[in-house]
């Protein structure tokens, strides 16, 4: 990933008195403790407060992105952000809703560890009285006996409660069952928060709502020890207006490392939001102010053909993750699919990355266009292939091919790659061994 990315636009929006107050309208609070005691601690003295993220692979995806966003905009109102990454719980798991987590080699767990962590420190700022503190939880666990955990941690814990909470609860009604590593997570993330309570006097954890449990088996492990009521803001599961996962593309996560999904496919997730979704996108996602939100909802109303609210959530979100650097080049590069721009111009890892996205074969030097068409997708047979070409609809890189049984010999640039393009929207592209 790049260097970090504070942007000029991510600031608190002045429209609402304070950052409760905004958190709600940005549709951001699902489940949360006692709301007037959260809506006063957020309005007064700097306290400090974290989100934990499990090093289950080697990046965070856009689930996460929705908590380091909340993190971000907490930080901005004065407050002091804990971003955890869990070195000891990321060896656990919490349970899934359906089946074991396969547990990863303490090796492979410290390693992604180290990469959580650059990340997460991306979108927090690391300046001033409150800058960001990275913390690892195996800090304060692994010197811990199973004797001393049982006796000072466990004893806090009721079976009865435990088996109540709703990932243990759907994993005991499924065939798989859970197990007691499993079944233990929630202890772990309670004592972590106790344990940051005790070191930092954090107060406040954020998660997604599928983890009440966990935040609150933090809240109740502090309250009974410590006799302090600590607090939990519990965000929304994202899902599309059809009710499906949001953040998958064609069964892929969309990841936060550029190497495991490109800028340019980023940006074209968040280009393709239906219009349905754009808003609540623009609500979570950026920094943007209600205002200028409200704006675009009503040109989404009024002139939806133009997709002003998807251009200015692709560009503001790929430019928070990515940089400005990146999202101008995927932007390039789009004009230029479509024939709005120079493709010789474009950076040639931006293109690849475009050009994997669509369609695409990988060829000899002296390969008919007829066959690529085939082998591409854009015409079933390769008598289709020759009918397109002798009528003038088949391109490589913008340039016409007018002859039936041409090659792409000398008209693919010397990176090997190209555009082949059948009419004006139908693209694919080519890759010369």
């Amino acid at each position: 990933m790049s260097d970090p990315v504070i942007l000029a636009s991510q600031q608190n929006d002045a429209t609402f008195d304070d950052v409760w107050e905004e958190l709600l309208w940005r549709g951001l609070v699902h489940v949360s403790t006692d709301q007037a005691a959260l809506k006063e601690l957020l309005a007064g003295e700097p306290i400090t407060y974290y989100c934990g993220f499990d090093p289950t692979a080697p990046s965070l995806h856009l689930g996460n992105l929705v908590q380091l966003l909340v993190l971000r905009r907490i930080q901005l109102a004065g407050h002091k952000p804990l971003g955890l990454v869990g070195g000891s719980t990321g060896l656990i798991g919490d349970p899934r809703p359906t089946a074991e987590r396969t547990l990863n080699t303490k090796e492979t767990v410290a390693d992604w560890v180290e990469r959580l962590e650059v990340q997460v420190s991306r979108f927090l700022s690391s300046e001033g009285d409150n800058a960001v503190r990275l913390v690892n939880n195996l800090d304060w666990t692994a010197g811990l006996s199973a004797i001393d955990f049982l006796r000072d941690i466990g004893k806090h814990y009721r079976i009865g409660t435990m088996l109540k909470k709703d990932a243990v609860a759907s994993r005991l009604n499924s065939e798989a069952g859970i197990s007691y590593t499993e079944f233990s997570y929630q202890i772990l993330q309670g004592f972590d928060f106790l344990e940051l309570y005790r070191q930092y006097g954090c107060v406040l954890q954020s998660g997604g709502s599928d983890q009440w449990g966990n935040l609150t088996s933090g809240t109740d492990l502090i309250h009974r020890v410590e006799g302090v009521h600590a607090h939990a803001i519990g965000t929304p599961l994202i899902t599309n207006s059809d009710g499906t996962k949001f953040g998958k593309s064609e069964g892929n996560a969309i990841w936060l490392d550029a190497e495991m999904c490109s800028p340019y496919r980023f940006y074209q997730f968040w280009l393709n939001t239906d219009d349905a979704d754009v808003i609540s996108r623009l609500k979570v996602f950026t920094f943007l102010s209600r205002a200028r939100i409200e704006e675009l909802e009503e040109l989404v109303e009024r002139e939806p053909f133009r997709r002003e609210a998807q251009k200015v959530l692709a560009h503001e979100v790929t430019t928070l993750v990515h940089g400005a650097d990146a999202t101008a080049a995927v932007i390039a590069a789009s004009e230029a699919l479509f024939g709005r721009g120079d493709l010789a111009a474009l950076d040639p890892d931006t293109l690849e990355a475009a050009l994997r996205e669509l369609p695409n074969t990988t060829t000899s030097p002296d390969a008919p266009v007829a066959q690529l068409l085939v082998d591409t997708g854009l015409v079933s047979s390769v008598s289709e292939g020759r009918r397109a070409i002798a009528q003038g609809g088949v391109s490589i890189d913008n340039v016409r091919i007018d002859d039936e049984t041409a090659t792409i010999e000398g008209r693919v640039p010397p990176g090997g790659m190209a555009v082949l393009r059948r009419g004006k929207k139908t693209l694919a592209g080519v890759f010369v061994q």
